[in-house]
């Protein structure tokens, strides 16, 4: 009897030991949630959404996109690493969280995730009114200099990437940031709007999103913050070609799952991601909308998430932007 106590016992216990395993192994068995901080019909959202398509045929699950807004990022971005660790929860983080925490808007890092792949990486660039009588960027740096508190600029909310990249562009050219007021603005494309109705002076975003302005003629890129010029509009300089300057500077997105994620599902959804980042698929979707390719596997993508708090975090204080 004793001995058909113990048997049983042991059984029990060799099958809670192996039922995680089992789990990893038989992953996915259900339906998989892709949680975008951003609302719908904008650029993560739509990146979200193909990928989610790429990875559901992979995975041979749904993928369900699934938006959750608000707090300048911090709601979809916590959803995601306060989720359970099994893989049926991951999303695409983006730039903003290597920045709202040093503003106290929340205690979640990139070191809250767990790191499945960059994807994605848009440089910023500096747009003014086509009839702006800055026709260079040295031109608008020097009325900068010449008239500080007159000249101002938006494309984000304050503290935002876009905001960032702009007052570290001024920082590296040693001009004070704070000589340009910031205006807030509910999205990029906003700011845009009003730079042509003549309520700003400058917009800091990505040629994406200037895209059609550019094209109709209203809105005029004087450089992009990147090693190399811009795909969409290759005539327009870089920061360095253009003033000097050494600055780049961006927005970027990236797959993560909360923290804590097993290892066996973590290699199975990163070679998921990697293998619809390659598909030919995703190249033609990121090209025709003017979205750069940029890959970092598991750890390279810990390493940039890492890098990418210290410089937001040192900028941030500099500029007096950080609490």
């Amino acid at each position: 009897m004793i001995r058909g106590l113990l048997f049983r016992v042991v059984a029990v216990l060799m099958c809670l030991v192996c039922a995680p395993a089992v789990a990893q192994n038989d992953f996915p068995n259900r339906p998989v949630k892709l949680v975008v901080p951003w609302g719908a019909g904008g650029g993560t959202d739509a990146v979200a959404r193909m990928l989610a398509a790429l990875l559901e045929k992979d995975l041979g699950k749904p993928v369900n996109v699934v938006n959750v807004t608000g707090g300048s990022g911090v709601m979809g971005h916590q959803t995601i690493a306060t989720a359970p660790p099994d893989g049926y929860t991951i999303g695409l983080i983006t730039t903003e969280i290597v920045m709202i925490h040093h503003q106290g808007l929340t205690k979640f890092n990139g070191s809250s995730f767990t790191p499945l792949g960059l994807i994605n990486v848009d440089p910023a660039a500096v747009q003014v009114r086509a009839d702006s009588p800055y026709k260079s960027l040295n031109d608008l740096l020097a009325a900068i200099k010449a008239n500080p508190g007159k000249l101002k600029a938006s494309g984000t909310a304050r503290g935002g990437s876009w905001h960032l990249s702009l007052y570290g562009l001024l920082k590296d050219a040693r001009i004070d940031p704070t000589t340009v007021p910031w205006v807030p603005s509910v999205s990029n494309n906003a700011a845009l709007l009003d730079l042509v109705a003549g309520g700003i002076d400058i917009v800091s975003g990505s040629h994406p999103e200037a895209r059609p302005l550019i094209e109709a003629g209203k809105v005029r890129s004087l450089a992009i913050m990147d090693a190399q010029p811009s795909k969409l509009f290759p005539a327009v300089p870089t920061v360095k070609a253009a003033s000097g300057s050494g600055w780049i500077s961006g927005v970027w997105r990236g797959v993560a799952a909360p923290k804590g994620l097993p290892k066996a599902i973590e290699e199975r959804l990163a070679t998921a991601t990697r293998k619809a980042w390659d598909s030919a698929e995703f190249r033609q979707f990121m090209e025709s909308r003017g979205f750069g390719l940029n890959w970092k596997g598991p750890k390279e993508f810990a390493e940039f998430l890492a890098k990418s708090d210290t410089e937001a975090g040192a900028l941030m204080k500099a500029t007096g932007l950080a609490r």
